[in-house]
């Protein structure tokens, strides 16, 4: 068992990795003296997998616990369903001592930490996280949110999780495009702190494709560590140090809306928005051209796409004109510089124009 601490004052919490830890959830919820109820949410894809075992697990606890499940999909990260789940709260009589467990991918983990964070103004929650972009990436450092017409995340606030659980035997259960997702956001954190890690990731990207669980859990621990100290230094992107771990995010989310949240996976739209950001950077003079081929081959490697033609340039900009990075109009983007280092720069309209249209 590995324990990390997310350090924020009296908003600290540990990330526990351990193989296995889900059948010892409800044991170390128990140990929360001040919660009676337990709302479980997750979607129907890992409540078949994994929801009897928690729920199970909690009987012999004076916990009284209820499951509500939404449809899996990125579409579901709405105010709508946003609104059946606080229904299901009331119905389940979820008051302040109440703890919403939020058990799946980034989906789950977004909207049930934001229906935690907003029902009666904010009950305690825990992550506990079930896909590897989850566990890697966005169940630590409380950002939750639900999707908008106009973009992804746009409702939201920070709302830190009292714990994050991360089982890396469940990926086992995961489909090889939703790994290669993960790997995407894992090989970002290469990218932007740690050229050590991108290195180990070249020479050991196919332990982790076949899931070896000393290789996953070295890499697992390597990213929820950095992904720990860039929260604990800037929590809510007040000092820009947070918008390093958008990198490939500002392009790759305007890609996921003008494709309707279906045409690409968020792990797809990432790898592509990284791809293209690195272009950017090297019209700017930022970067060489080591840096975008690396990049590519260890992408392509782990399975995901590295070229994107947009069928709607005009819509790709209204988007990115809306990011929460774009100020009074201006765009924004996360630049790498070499494998290690990226940089936060403003980004000229027609030359994201010329990496779009050039192919």
């Amino acid at each position: 068992m590995k324990t990390l601490k997310v350090r924020l004052g009296p908003r600290s919490y540990n990330i526990i990795i351990a193989s296995g830890i889900l059948k010892e959830l409800a044991r170390m919820l128990s140990t929360y003296s001040d919660i009676t109820k337990v709302m479980l949410i997750t979607d129907k894809n890992v409540a078949r997998f994994y929801g009897p075992i928690v729920t199970e697990s909690l009987r012999p606890y004076k916990l009284e616990a209820a499951v509500a499940t939404i449809e899996p999909g990125e579409e579901q990260k709405s105010l709508s369903t946003a609104e059946v789940l606080y229904e299901r709260l009331f119905q389940h009589g979820m008051d302040r001592k109440g703890l919403v467990v939020a058990l799946g991918g980034g989906v789950v983990g977004d909207i049930a930490g934001y229906v935690a964070a907003t029902y009666m103004r904010g009950i305690p929650y825990i992550q506990a996280p079930t896909t590897l972009v989850a566990q890697v990436d966005s169940s630590i450092g409380g950002k939750v949110a639900v999707n908008h017409p106009k973009g992804k995340n746009m409702i939201g606030c920070f709302y830190q999780p009292r714990a994050v659980y991360i089982d890396p035997s469940v990926l086992k259960t995961l489909p090889r495009e939703e790994l290669t997702q993960g790997l995407v956001e894992v090989i970002k954190y290469g990218v932007i702190r740690d050229a050590g890690l991108f290195n180990y990731l070249e020479a050991h990207i196919e332990e982790l494709l076949g899931l070896d669980p000393e290789v996953l859990e070295k890499v697992i621990a390597t990213c929820c560590r950095i992904k720990a100290w860039v929260v604990h230094k800037d929590e809510r992107e007040e000092t820009g140090l947070r918008s390093i771990l958008n990198y490939g995010h500002t392009l790759g989310h305007a890609i996921e809306a003008v494709e309707g949240y279906k045409g690409y996976r968020h792990g797809e739209a990432v790898a592509t928005g990284m791809v293209l950001a690195t272009r950017i950077a090297l019209l700017m003079g930022l970067a060489g051209e080591e840096v975008l081929e690396r990049q590519k081959n260890l992408l392509r490697a782990a399975g995901a796409p590295t070229d994107y033609r947009p069928r709607d340039i005009q819509e790709i900009f209204a988007f990115l004109r809306r990011d929460k990075k774009a100020l009074a109009g201006r765009l924004n983007l996360i630049l790498p510089t070499k494998i290690g280092k990226v940089v936060l720069k403003e980004v000229p309209e027609e030359m994201v124009r010329e990496v779009l249209t050039s192919g």
